[in-house]
Order: structure tokens, then sequence, then C-alpha cells
């Protein structure tokens, strides 16, 4: 934890220039200022899949604490560039769902969030890493993926987290795919599924509590299966979600593993935190321990309001 009176050397800024929250960046840029930043490296970007090239260039430019401006897309392209690298990294959420920065008790307050980046906690944290590429909350196959892939095209501008409850109300008739799940080489599902989740954190998209035991330092991905076909099988799913444990329902599978591979019988689309990506007949996941480094709020509650 840094002293409010010790100046910090290196500090860059990621920022999604389409994602605001507070005073916005012209707000951020004052907050900074009062902190004493030795060296400020300043990044905009358009769009998230822009992000990693700076991260790159911030690391080579010698940052020591890298602030992360946008959603949960934002984080998930910026920690993938920055696994295993030992940079601290601040978090200021300005995106749409912010799944990361909330489980972490991270707070949709630019004062705070900064105060946090710089005066919190460092912890390091697991990441999960799928087909090669990291991630920090989930990585989905199926249902959660086609839902995502939806409020991505344009819905999450218009309508916020209402996006999410939109698309999903069209892909609860989503058919049931034809799924082997194995775990450390041991098949532990197969048969058909609607829906593959990987969680390294508790709650995942739509503010839905669906991995009651994650922690994202344990070293474990928790892996979850459902087999709910149609409106009525998933509302009972989701309503155990609220009420009580998720693998509760007789719909749901739950385990946890430290490297998973799926194979699907036809082509499907997954999502990373948040963002779609490709079809692929075959998912391999596994856990990485340890692999970034995050600022959260001082367990002593120095940092807190």
């Amino acid at each position: 934890m840094l002293s409010r009176k010790q100046k910090v050397g290196t500090v860059a800024v990621i920022a999604h220039r389409k994602k605001t929250f507070g005073g916005g960046l012209d707000e951020l840029r004052r907050l900074l200022a009062d902190e004493g930043v030795g060296e400020l490296l300043w990044y905009e970007v358009p769009k998230s899949k822009k992000a990693p090239k700076k991260v790159r260039k911030a690391l080579k430019e010698g940052a020591e604490l890298v602030l992360v401006w946008g959603g949960d897309g934002m984080v998930q392209r910026c920690v993938d560039a920055l696994a295993g690298s030992g940079v601290t990294v601040g978090i200021l959420p300005a995106g749409t769902a912010n799944l990361f920065a909330q489980n972490l008790g991270i707070p949709e307050d630019l004062p705070k969030a900064v105060d946090i980046a710089f005066h919190g906690e460092s912890r390091k944290l697991d990441l999960g890493k799928v087909n090669g590429e990291h991630f920090a909350v989930m990585a989905g196959v199926g249902f959660d993926a086609a839902m995502i892939e939806d409020a991505d095209r344009g819905l999450k501008d218009r309508l916020g987290r209402l996006a999410y409850v939109w698309t999903g109300l069209r892909h609860v008739r989503g058919e049931l795919v034809r799924m082997e799940v194995k775990i450390d080489g041991v098949t532990w599902f197969e048969g058909e599924a609607s829906c593959l989740l990987l969680g390294n954190v508790g709650t995942i998209t739509g503010g839905v509590e669906a991995f009651d035991d994650a922690r994202p330092d344990d070293g474990w991905l928790e892996i979850g299966v459902t087999t709910a076909e149609g409106p009525i099988q998933w509302a009972r799913v989701l309503g155990r979600m609220s009420v009580g444990r998720s693998d509760g329902s007789p719909f749901v599978r739950m385990t946890r593993a430290r490297k998973m591979t799926a194979t699907f019988a036809t082509p499907m689309t997954y999502e990373l935190d948040g963002g779609a990506k490709g079809s692929v007949t075959e998912l391999k996941a596994k856990v990485v321990p340890g692999g970034v480094t995050i600022r959260v709020p001082d367990s002593s509650g120095s940092d807190q309001p």
C-alpha cells in the first residue's frame, strides 16, 4: 500500500474514450494531478480491441501502475496483455456491467476508484485462460454467449444493463447442443446442454450469483453446465440462483478445475468477460494462479469512506 504522501512514479492510463462515469476523463486528469504522479502516460482507444497495443507500449515505457478506464471487455483486453508482467493494475469502472470491479468491491465512483487504485491493497489474483486468451470474470458458451453477442450489437449503448435482459428473453428457447467436458483429462459431462460457464468470480452477467463459492485467488476455475431448455426451465434455474445455491437446481451441474477441455457437436460462439468471440468446436481452458496484481479496497478499511 502506498502512503498518501508518497510520490508515484510512471503511471499509464488506458482509456476507452467512449465510456465515462463521474466527471469523465477531465476529472480523472485532475485527480491524478492531486496524487503527485511522476510521469503520466495517456492512451485513449476507440474500442477495447485496440487496448493491448497501448498496454504493451506502456510496459515498454516503464509503467509501474496501469489504470484501466472502461468496462469488463476493456479490463479483459488489458489484463490479457498485462498477465505475468507483475505491474499493478487499477480499475476505473466506466463500463456497462463492471462485473470484475463489482466482485472486488471497487465502486462506480471516480474519486473513490482512483483512491483505491493508488492507496488500496495490492492483491495477486487468478486469471482464466481460454484458447490462449486470459479472462478475469467468466467465459461462456451457448445461451450466455449468444445473449452477449446480441447485446453487443449496439444494444448495450442504448439500453445499458437492460440489454442483457432483453436478449436473454430472446435466447431462452435456444437449442440444446451435444458436448463433452473433460476435467483434467477425465470426462465429467457428456450429453446435451444449453450453456457451459467458466467462472473466476461469483457474480456474472446480469448480476447473477452463479458461483457461490468462487474466489479469484484460490487457484481454481469454477465450471458449470446447464441443461435447461425453454422459458420454464430457465426461470427455475434463475430463480434458484436468486434465492439459494446455483448447484441446487436439477438443471445445473457444477465443479472446479485447474484445466478443462470441451468439445461441441456443432460450432458454438463463446464469450470472455462479456465480449463475444468466434465460433469454435473445442474450448481449452486453464487457471493462471496469481496472473495479475490488482489494487482493491484495503482490507483494514483505511481507504473506505
